[in-house]
């Protein structure tokens, strides 16, 4: 699967942005899809998960409350709505996909998009 990931930009503390994840091929709703970030100079984290249904998702400690990870499989596309922006929350936001169970480690995940950036302004 291909994945294309759209949304990024500047938004002042407080907003909102809502990233999307375009898949190509006609299995995207078997997959497993994350959503990660990495800001300058740190790791990649995880951020939000959903299961190929949808019916279950996980979420960072960080971002509980203010992020939802929701996809629409007859769209092939995955997204992320983010509210309540921080300057913290600066960073590249990556989707990628996994066959297999829910995963929150990026090393299980084995295709990626290629990134959109989100800056987040004090």
């Amino acid at each position: 699967v291909q994945l294309q990931a759209s949304g990024g930009g500047l938004v002042q503390a407080g907003g909102s942005l809502r990233l999307s994840c375009a898949g190509s091929g006609r299995t995207f709703s078997s997959y497993f899809m994350g959503w990660f970030r990495q800001a300058p100079g740190k790791e990649r984290e995880f951020v939000a998960a959903i299961s190929w249904r949808g019916v279950t998702t996980y979420y960072a400690d960080s971002v509980k409350g203010r992020f939802t990870i929701s996809r629409d499989n007859a769209r092939n596309t995955v997204y992320l709505q983010m509210n309540s922006l921080k300057p913290e929350d600066t960073a590249v936001y990556y989707c990628a996909a996994r066959s297999g169970a829910i995963s929150t480690y990026a090393s299980e995940y084995a295709y990626w998009g290629q990134g959109t950036e989100v800056t987040v302004s004090s």
